[in-house]
């Protein structure tokens, strides 16, 4: 049976928002919100909730849909206010969808910089690309393609600190809400890290911190590894450090030489820095310290 919309009547779709809150544990939370939501007619379409025993705190993800034109982001900041204020939350109200402002930044490998443009193009992760930074001119004509833009920071020892003031220049010109190290072989300032804390995702081969140094998978191979893998993680004051987002892993065998561990190792990059951005992106990442809750 075919539903014929009749001319001149449009289908209007209520809006949807995502609620992600934290707090000290305390009785009373979700009746709160609850409440809230139902004096604005709302409804519950996703509820992702956890309570850590160990530190008293409670953390939740919540996504609903708004019945009624009353029924704004403004509206329903206003009404949450007092009950955020009541349990001391720290949370964030954003329309379910919203697209993120992100920042690529890249070196001299690929891979991770065109799965996040392929994956961004076909509507895979809820972002917008809004530059990539680069430090070299390789990838320029790939990210031109794309319709972004490209923009070309050499860094030097002596011009490091210039090269990061044109990165928080930037942040500040193209309104950037994350910036994503898709294999950035720099090394962040301890300023620029504390700076950005929490707005800068990194990835990394998790063979660190087993395998310093140059050639990590050819060690790895040395060694006769068994898994290989990758984490993404936010960037703080100490290298490769952060509080973990995501991590992936492929078994490997005695048959995968130096460039068949390297491939492998590529594909776990890509997948772990992609799920970070979207688990970030849709609100699913909470920070508490050294580590993260990511409420999927």
């Amino acid at each position: 049976m075919t539903t014929v919309t009749p001319a001149g009547s449009a289908t209007t779709q209520s809006p949807e928002f995502v609620l992600t809150l934290d707090c000290a544990e305390s009785p009373g939370i979700v009746h709160g919100i609850s409440e809230v939501l139902f004096e604005h007619g709302c409804n519950i379409v996703d509820l992702k909730q956890f309570g850590s025993r160990a530190e008293n705190h409670f953390f939740m993800r919540l996504h609903f849909a708004a019945e009624g034109a009353e029924s704004t982001l403004d509206a329903l900041r206003e009404s949450l206010a007092p009950v955020a204020e009541q349990f001391s939350m720290r949370w964030s109200l954003r329309p379910h969808g919203e697209k993120r402002r992100v920042l690529i930044m890249v070196s001299k490998f690929g891979h991770c910089l065109n799965d996040l443009l392929f994956r961004t193009r076909s509507g895979d992760l809820p972002i917008e690309i809004v530059g990539v930074v680069s430090n070299h001119p390789d990838f320029q004509g790939l990210v031109e393609w794309y319709e972004i833009p490209f923009y070309h920071v050499p860094v030097t020892a002596d011009t490091k600190p210039e090269a990061e003031q044109r990165l928080l220049d930037l942040i500040d010109e193209l309104d950037v809400e994350l910036v994503v190290l898709a294999r950035y072989m720099q090394v962040l300032s301890d300023k620029l890290a504390t700076r950005l804390d929490g707005q800068v995702i990194n990835i990394h081969h998790s063979f660190l911190p087993s395998f310093k140094g140059a050639k990590p998978y050819h060690q790895a191979y040395a060694r006769g590894v068994k898994t290989v893998g990758a984490t993404a993680h936010y960037v703080n004051a100490e290298l490769d450090e952060g509080p973990i987002i995501a991590q992936q892993v492929q078994d490997v065998d005695h048959t995968f030489g130096p460039t068949e561990l390297v491939a492998a190792g590529r594909d776990t990059e890509c997948k772990a820095l992609s799920n970070a951005v979207r688990w970030h992106c849709e609100g699913r990442v909470i920070l508490l310290g050294n580590r993260t809750v990511v409420l999927r």
